[in-house]
């Protein structure tokens, strides 16, 4: 792993109007690490990867590839770049094959423009199988498979056409524990295989197994910036669940005389273990 990280952001903010959607926010993802970024709705996480992804241009701070300075104009310049994102709502045609979703819109092609059908069957299932995906049948519908699965088929399309740096946007957010946890694997299978992994997700006890950077976002600022060894499971459930937050809620509500609903709430604050009181 070289000492310059494939993606780093510094400082990067992001308006819209007058409506800050992300302030001084810095971030680094190297090759062979997954960074998770973590947040509830409305922290800012759609906007940082719409960033990375080169949907958006951020307005202040830098975004460097390799330590080059860049400022992507559309998603087709980060993916030369070897920046994929795969998004929760995946783009595929579930009626078709799985081959001809895994090569839709890169398809290959011999002779006479025609389909090299053969090839792209053989290839999609030897990818597949090298990231640990066992389909017994690539010639099925990707619609009959599982919301995990599909997941999975799309890392490993990525990955194939060259992705260096992979951006997942809450990849396990509709999924039950079983298939949350065939992602994660697969996750941990890019990982290994050198990429850099930046991991959107909602969800501490997803991140926390997987992940080497953790980035928390709250109304679009970073409110932690923690690598594995200086952060426990705990103390980042603790942040994401906003137990600061309880706890002053509760002072007001003790002050405006709601005595158990304060009560409850500093309780609450006490065992995320963000309060001495």
């Amino acid at each position: 792993m070289t000492d310059t990280p494939l993606i780093r952001l510094t400082g990067v903010g992001k308006n819209y109007g007058t409506i800050v959607a992300l302030r001084d926010v810095s971030l680094e993802a190297a090759a062979g690490e997954v960074t998770c970024v973590l947040g509830d709705n409305g922290a800012g996480k759609s906007t940082l990867i719409k960033i990375v992804a080169g949907l958006h241009r951020h307005d202040s701070g830098t975004y460097e590839v390799r330590g080059e300075r860049v400022a992507f104009g559309s998603p087709r310049e980060a993916l030369d770049r070897g920046i994929a994102t795969v998004y929760q709502d995946l783009a595929v045609v579930p009626l078709m094959p799985v081959w001809r979703n895994f090569f839709l819109g890169s398809e290959r092609r011999k002779g006479f423009g025609r389909l090299d059908v053969g090839f792209m069957r053989a290839t999609s299932h030897a990818e597949l199988a090298a990231m640990g995906i066992d389909l017994r049948d690539v010639e099925q519908p990707i619609g009959t498979l599982s919301g995990g699965e599909r997941q999975c088929v799309a890392i490993a399309r990525a990955v194939y056409f060259g992705a260096k740096a992979l951006v997942l946007d809450e990849p396990t957010a509709a999924l039950g524990v079983k298939q949350a946890g065939v992602v994660l694997r697969y996750i941990v299978q890019a990982r290994e295989r050198g990429l850099a992994v930046v991991f959107i997700t909602h969800n501490p006890h997803h991140a926390y197994p997987v992940g080497d950077r953790f980035l928390i976002l709250n109304r679009g600022r970073s409110i932690g910036y923690h690598t594995k060894d200086e952060i426990t499971r705990d103390e980042l459930t603790a942040l994401m669940a906003g137990g600061a937050e309880l706890e002053e809620l509760a002072h007001e509500l003790d002050a405006a005389g709601s005595s158990a609903t304060a009560r409850r709430l500093t309780d609450e604050a006490k065992d995320l273990g963000v309060t001495d009181t």
